[in-house]
């Protein structure tokens, strides 16, 4: 059985995105969505690791990785955009129906690919994706305060994440110095490496203020819950500074079948904690009998 990733650009709508992708397409399939600020290359242990059974897509946004960026003017920034030409990719390479792996900014666009497809939707892998008001703790209020009440003076100061300080910050925020080792270096640069293109910076703080729009949809997310019921499988690290491990419970609530799991790392367990993350998803998707 091969393991190869094969590495493709398909034209979406006059915007070139890249995806990798792996594994037989006669078997069930996975749909995995990166977080910000990186890229599809988190995915390729996992792809690796699962093309034995299953078939993996992951995509990068326009914007991150290798897809194209400048995005055309006319093109609007937003989750709800990216999320469209995500599901017009899926279409294009007749992706009918998978689990979807939301990580991050992969929870507003692939929850808003849920919504507006769920007959696509065999099950949701969450890894620190959002869709509850518990899970964006104190850190964020500067932030939502921005987006409701924006100011020249409060961009200054909120657009400094965006700095070769703040992406390294994202996958060594938090973590128990023994975790340290873990965290894979060549990511955050590689992701910088992108970032620091003419004009994305912008585009990024852009893209990051139209997660209030993600705010104000967690209550369609939740009844796409209730109403649909997906499998769900739930992870997310104790110490993630971005995303509250009080939203983990939440999914219960309109989820009671959901799995959960809290594992002993950061943002980014499936870097850190790699082998527990591969046996949960395993398991889970086993368990669907697809």
């Amino acid at each position: 059985m091969s393991r190869q990733i094969y590495n493709r650009t398909i034209k979406v709508d006059g915007i070139d995105l890249f995806y990798r992708e792996a594994g037989d397409k006669k078997n069930p399939a996975l749909l995995l969505l990166h977080g910000f600020p990186t890229s599809s290359v988190v995915f390729k242990n996992l792809m690796i690791a699962m093309s034995d059974q299953y078939h993996l897509v992951a995509p990068d946004y326009p914007g991150f990785g290798f897809s194209q960026f400048p995005v055309p003017d006319d093109f609007e920034y937003t989750f709800g955009n990216i999320s469209v030409l995500i599901n017009k990719l899926t279409e294009a390479i007749n992706l009918n129906k998978f689990f979807i792996y939301l990580h991050d900014y992969g929870a507003p666009i692939g929850l808003q690919l849920c919504i507006n497809h769920p007959e696509k939707i065999a099950g949701i892998i969450v890894q620190s994706g959002n869709a509850h008001r518990e899970g964006m703790g104190p850190e964020w209020d500067e932030y939502i305060e921005y987006w409701y009440n924006p100011t020249a003076e409060k961009k200054k100061k909120l657009i400094k994440f965006l700095s070769a300080e703040g992406i390294k910050n994202q996958y060594f925020g938090g973590l128990p110095e023994e975790v340290l080792s873990r965290v894979s270096p060549e990511f955050w640069m590689l992701d910088w490496e992108f970032l620091r293109r003419p004009g994305n910076i912008e585009k990024q703080f852009e893209l990051n203020c139209d997660f209030k729009t993600h705010l104000e949809m967690f209550p369609d997310y939740q009844e796409f819950f209730r109403k649909h019921q997906p499998p769900a499988l739930v992870m997310w690290g104790k110490y993630d500074i971005f995303f509250s491990v009080k939203e983990v419970p939440c999914y219960k609530r309109d989820l009671p079948g959901a799995q959960i799991h809290i594992l002993e790392g950061g943002h980014d367990i499936l870097d850190t904690h790699f082998d527990e993350v591969l046996t949960l998803i395993r398991n889970f998707v086993k368990e669907q009998g697809i």
